[in-house]
């Protein structure tokens, strides 16, 4: 009789049908209560004990022939190699492609031969180098060799990425000297929390050798260095920490609309330090420096910030902002190792009474100002705070005194200033002569937001002449936005709350 057959039951309560037995270790019939002729042993039960003997004999006897993580260790380094020191290094989950540019770095530069063990089977089972070094029995379940994992980290603006090994050994063949590495990234879902190397090598010095010329790599091919970075907070990744590349942006200082004095406090704060920063430290001079821009919405602070960013090529900027806001720490961490660096945190006041995630835990903003004066005086970091409330600032300021160097209160644009927006944003609009007289007359109060929104109004109303745009297209558009009836759209575009900024003309 062959192992899988079909077998006719008895028709139980009267009904008639068809059943089949169920296969050889697939589980029993439907109903566990039912007894009939699938509860009788037959002859053919004894051949199946008889096979599942023989299997079970067989795979003991062979048991020392399977290939486990530990035989490939041992027979890499010997037989003797369970007594070997393990040496760890280990980065925050956001450092993995950074490990793993300098891993691969290291590895190019040893010029020793390589070979790579995927390992499978390691999740949520916490285990390093010194486990399989003295594991004798085999776990069917555990970690075991397999194909190499990989995932894809981002590592630059516009989708770049490298892909890096989620959990392998390198094992490392230089001349007599046997090396191991154990690559494991971080797994918030089993409580791993951090990216780790771990190194073991026949030669006792190569191993701590090891390990900290692959952290000098990490650090020296570290991918966040020279780009702008934002920290965010994963929604659906258990609380993992994020850093997301963006594309610097190109602003020069004619499309930044400020008084000629404001921009030239701003750069000599911020960039000016960064050029002379060799004659400063020469001159005993610190470099670190902080510069807090304050004003109502809309006066031009983010844009200042998007000038400083277009401004400082090489920098690594890490901005900080909305529900990112208690990574701080983080923040500060990488603009110490990146630096030259900057850290940009938009509307600070928010975390002026925020505190951290711990109780007992002091607001954010007081570990912001603790990071800041805990720099190093030849620190090249700059730190550029926004925000719309100064007063809430103000008091934790004066009581923590040369965090901050330079306050900076951006305005609302005056006349010029309203003329040069209209110029910038008009971009290839063609205006008659005298067309933003009227515009300035009218718009005193309301932001740059308010006067480009103004333009595009005034192309849609200039329709198929575009791009012809006349005198008489400008004033219907911005008599719409003076309309009362648009009094909560003057306020999202920065033109003052209702009942407030421009007013709608007489007559």
């Amino acid at each position: 009789m062959q192992d899988q057959a079909w077998v006719a039951h008895a028709p139980r309560s009267g009904v008639s049908f068809a059943t089949t037995t169920a296969v050889e270790g697939e589980g029993t019939p439907s109903d566990p209560q039912a007894t009939g002729p699938q509860d009788r042993p037959e002859l053919a039960d004894v051949g199946r004990l008889v096979r599942r003997g023989v299997r079970g004999v067989v795979a003991a006897a062979r048991a020392g022939e399977v290939t486990t993580l530990t035989s490939i260790l041992r027979e890499h380094l010997g037989t003797d190699s369970a007594g070997m020191p393990v040496v760890e290094e280990s980065w925050p989950a956001y450092e993995h492609v950074n490990v793993q540019a300098g891993v691969d770095a290291w590895l190019a530069a040893t010029g020793a031969e390589v070979k790579v063990v995927g390992i499978v089977g390691f999740q949520h089972r916490p285990f390093g180098l010194g486990d399989l070094l003295a594991q004798e029995a085999r776990d069917p379940y555990g970690p075991r060799p397999g194909n190499v994992a990989r995932l894809n980290l981002p590592c630059g603006p516009d989708g770049e990425v490298r892909a890096c090994v989620r959990c392998a050994l390198y094992l490392v063949t230089d001349g007599p000297t046997r090396t191991v590495l154990l690559l494991r990234g971080a797994e918030p879902e089993s409580g791993i929390g951090q990216v780790t190397v771990q190194v073991v090598s026949t030669d006792p010095t190569r191993g701590p050798e090891a390990a900290r010329e692959i952290r000098a790599a990490t650090i020296e091919r570290n991918v966040f260095r020279g780009h702008v970075l934002s920290f965010a907070q994963e929604m659906f990744g258990h609380g993992q920490t994020a850093l997301h590349f963006h594309r610097r942006p190109t602003l020069t200082a004619e499309q930044l609309i400020l008084p000629t004095q404001t921009i030239a406090a701003v750069e000599r704060q911020v960039v000016g330090v960064a050029e002379h920063k060799a004659a400063l430290l020469a001159a005993g001079q610190h470099l670190k420096r902080g510069l807090l821009l304050y004003g109502p919405p809309g006066v031009g602070k983010t844009h200042t910030v998007r000038y400083l960013t277009a401004s400082l090529h090489g920098t690594t900027v890490l901005q900080l902002s909305g529900d990112a806001l208690h990574l701080i720490g983080e923040a500060c961490s990488v603009a110490r190792t990146l630096a030259p660096s900057m850290v940009i945190i938009e509307d600070v006041d928010l975390i002026a009474e925020d505190r951290g995630m711990h109780p007992g835990q002091h607001p954010l903003l007081f570990q912001l100002l603790n990071e800041m004066d805990g720099l190093a005086e030849d620190a090249d970091v700059v730190f550029v705070l926004t925000t719309n409330r100064a007063d809430l600032l103000e008091p934790a300021l004066a009581a923590r005194p040369g965090r901050v160097d330079q306050a900076i209160e951006l305005h609302l644009p005056d006349a010029e200033g309203r003329r040069a927006l209209v110029e910038l944003y008009r971009g290839g609009l063609a205006l008659p002569d005298g067309a933003a007289d009227d515009v300035v007359r009218r718009t005193e109060g309301v932001t740059a937001s308010f006067l480009k929104e103004l333009l595009r109004r005034a192309a849609l109303v200039a329709g198929d002449r575009l791009p012809t745009v006349s005198a008489d297209d400008l004033t219907t558009a911005l008599d719409e936005l003076l309309e009362t009836r648009n009094a909560m759209t003057r306020t999202l575009l920065g033109g003052g709350a209702p009942g407030s900024g421009p007013s709608v003309p007489e007559g």
